[in-house]
C-alpha cells in the first residue's frame, strides 16, 4: 500500500479519487470488452483475452489520462488565479 500512498492523494493532501474512478471504469470496461467479444466470436475463450488484454492496457492508459486532465484543470485555475491578480492593479 506504500507505493500507492502518493496515487492515492493530491500534494494538498486531499483524497485523490482517480485510482477508485480507474478501478471501476476498469470494471465496467472488462465486462463491455468481454460481452461485445463473446457476441462478435461465440468463443468464451477469445471473448476472455480480449476483455482481458485491451482494457487492461486502455485502463492504465485512463488513469494517466486522469492523472493529466487534473494537472492541466490546475494550472489553467493557477493561471486564471494569476490574471486576476495581475489586473487588479
Amino acid at each position: 500500500m506504500g507505493v500507492l500512498k502518493p496515487l492515492l492523494k493530491t500534494k494538498n493532501g486531499k483524497p485523490d479519487n482517480s485510482l477508485m474512478k480507474t478501478i471501476t471504469f476498469a470494471a465496467t470496461h472488462f465486462t463491455v470488452a468481454f460481452t461485445v467479444a463473446y457476441l462478435l466470436t461465440g468463443d468464451i475463450l477469445i471473448g476472455s483475452l480480449i476483455a482481458l488484454v485491451e482494457p487492461a492496457i486502455n485502463t492504465v492508459a485512463y488513469f494517466f489520462h486522469e492523472k493529466l486532465w487534473a494537472k492541466s484543470e490546475k494550472n489553467a485555475a493557477e493561471q486564471k488565479a494569476a490574471c486576476e491578480t495581475a489586473n487588479a492593479f
